[in-house]
């Protein structure tokens, strides 16, 4: 009674065998244009096939890098009001759009959260904020309460659209009883608040727990070297952040919430030295899981360098905004495909953040700081209309392709970056930033596809 099922089976794996692999899985191809004609359009579909030709691209499916995580944005304070205010189903719509996989969703699976105020809050606050020379040691007053309307009901939602979405958190000051200023604007932190400020991170750890939120990670400090003077800001040396790392918050992670790491830096490719410093003090690197880094200064190459010198510890890519300073689509587009997302992965990059999700039509609401940030969408706050700006493609052409638990994977050549998915199959996205088309040859095996990229154009392309 066996013998049909193994005739069957034999068969079946000879009919494998002599198909041809090159109509086994044709290429699927996504587009963005400079001149916004396609905005994350499917293409034709292109065949996989045997070629002799010389490649523009190779790629090697078996030389793996760093798994990834997840691409995203911020959710403000600012992007969270919004969002509240929007009426249930068209607040509804944009969540499963933003966090979803069905339809047109792009699959955003990496947020970060502000632990209190940064200029995008519509008023300046910490967890525990205390009259001027009064300080709360015991942290009686610790309460969330001003992000429960808005910040929590924001990203509990997305994580009810995506259980899998990260969520990390950074703080844009410790309360200002225990700096030098003794104010959320300027100073530093007060070596005798060290304590205080471990505990009040991972008070925020717990109490976003107990509202079914997770946070995988947190900085002790978003911009660590900026102290800016009309927002939240708090300025923290190496020295003094290893010894904070070392002998406060790494421990108490490590014993009470030992689920969340800890990254350091969250500032400017400009400054490597700074998290190196860091890294080098063997007791305080050992709670150090990796180097969070931005785009306002620097080159995105410093991310490989330190990577280099410290290959154990991850990287990841937390914070850049676009804005009005720079009205050029095209060259936005450019910018944020190929050097935000391609360049920051290829250094490294497990997970890529910009920065607010979504802003208002006045690039606001703020209270301090940049006057001309744009969100990754824009919600005019009069109709509740939804734009897509440039940010939201740039990411779509990752997050919507590049699912958590992908490998960057081997690809030669510049201005494009690889990965192979957790479900078999791979993604690749090209940057194309000249003013002609550009023919391409990919190889990936004994197989090929070609594809000819619009003129200032940036692609997906995924295949079995």
């Amino acid at each position: 009674m066996q013998q049909p099922l193994v005739l069957r089976r034999i068969l079946s794996v000879v009919l494998f065998a002599l198909a041809p692999a090159a109509g086994a899985a044709p290429v699927q191809a996504w587009i963005t244009t400079g001149d916004q004609s396609q905005l994350l359009a499917r293409a034709a579909d292109v065949p996989m096939e045997a070629s002799a030709d010389a490649p523009t691209i190779s790629i090697d499916p078996s030389t793996r890098y760093q798994q990834i995580a997840g691409f995203g944005a911020a959710i403000t304070d600012a992007s969270a009001d919004l969002i509240q205010h929007l009426d249930p189903a068209r607040r509804d719509a944009l969540l499963r759009q933003l966090f979803g996989r069905e339809g047109e969703g792009i699959g955003l699976s990496f947020t970060r959260l502000t632990i209190g105020a940064s200029d995008f809050s519509r008023t300046h606050y910490s967890f525990d904020d205390m009259p001027p020379g009064q300080s709360d040691p015991q942290l009686k007053h610790f309460s969330i309460d001003p992000q429960k309307a808005t910040v929590l009901p924001t990203v509990k939602a997305a994580l009810a659209i995506n259980p899998r979405l990260k969520v990390m958190a950074s703080p844009w000051s410790a309360p200002g009883w225990m700096k030098t200023s003794d104010s959320l604007v300027k100073g530093t932190l007060k070596p005798e608040a060290f304590d205080a400020f471990a505990r009040y991170l991972g008070r925020y750890v717990a109490a976003m727990r107990d509202q079914g939120v997770n946070i995988s990670a947190l900085t002790l400090q978003n911009e660590p070297h900026f102290e800016p003077d009309n927002y939240p800001g708090m300025r923290v040396d190496p020295h003094k952040r290893a010894a904070f790392i070392r002998d406060h918050l790494g421990p108490l992670l490590r014993r009470s919430y030992p689920g969340t790491a800890l990254f350091d830096w969250d500032h400017n490719w400009d400054e490597p030295e700074s998290p190196a410093v860091v890294l080098s003090d063997p007791r305080a690197a050992q709670y150090v899981s990796g180097i969070a880094w931005h785009c306002y200064g620097g080159d995105v190459r410093a991310q490989g360098r330190l990577h280099d010198l410290f290959p154990a510890k991850d990287t990841w890519f937390t914070e850049c905004s676009g804005g009005r300073w720079a009205p050029d689509w095209a060259k936005n587009l450019q910018y944020f495909a190929k050097t935000l997302v391609i360049d920051t992965t290829r250094n490294w990059a497990r997970g890529v953040l910009f920065w607010n999700l979504a802003l208002d039509n006045q690039d606001g609401p703020h209270l301090g700081g940049c006057n001309d940030c744009r969100g990754v969408v824009t919600i005019d706050a009069a109709t509740g209309a939804v734009t897509r700006n440039v940010e939201y493609y740039a990411l779509a052409h990752a997050s919507r392709f590049v699912l958590p638990g992908a490998h960057r994977i081997a690809s030669t050549g510049e201005n494009n970056v690889a990965f192979a998915n957790p479900d078999g199959s791979y993604a690749l996205l090209v940057a194309n930033g000249d003013a002609q088309p550009r023919a391409l040859t990919v190889r990936v095996g004994t197989q090929a596809f070609r594809y000819t990229l619009p003129a200032s154009s940036v692609a997906t392309f995924t295949w079995r």
